[in-house]
């Protein structure tokens, strides 16, 4: 009887265990792996919120959002940059528009390259050094009133 209740109190442990690991653990894209984390673009009195993927390395920032076929009106992708720099990139291998959004040290979009097209190699840069490129989906700036000037935070 006693091996039986103490099986029982370490299969409820695990449990709460379990429970408490997929609270605390970020979110992961399912396509890309990498994490994704809330993120507000905010312009006078409205804000707007995203889920977006973290590209932190390299390797990361290298691949994008190259050869994905979908991303959702409220998800992107965010490139920081630490420290900042001047930016440039384009889209080889990307299937899909994107707006790509500049952002200044100061957190405020520096400037936007919209509706950037699929395979162009034409580089897009950012009108100065910047800690971060937000990727969103084509159009969806202007869709949704973004403009230079509005604060990016994640």
């Amino acid at each position: 009887m006693t091996i039986r209740l103490a099986l029982a109190a370490l299969a409820l442990a695990l449990a709460g265990c379990k429970g408490q690991s997929a609270v605390e653990s970020p979110a992961v894209h399912a396509e890309s792996g990498l994490s994704v984390v809330p993120l507000t673009v905010t312009g006078g009195a409205r804000t707007h919120r995203f889920r977006v993927e973290l590209a932190q390395t390299s390797e990361q920032q290298a691949q994008g959002l190259m050869f994905r076929t979908k991303l959702g009106p409220d998800e992107g992708m965010l490139f920081p940059m630490n420290p900042p720099r001047a930016a440039s990139f384009w889209m080889r291998n990307t299937v899909i528009p994107l707006d790509l959004l500049f952002v200044a040290p100061d957190g405020r979009i520096a400037n936007i390259a919209a509706n950037a097209k699929p395979y162009d190699e034409t580089p897009l840069k950012s009108d100065g050094p910047v800690k971060a490129v937000l990727e969103l989906p084509g159009g969806r700036a202007a869709e949704l009133g973004i403009a230079g000037g509005d604060v990016v935070e994640w």
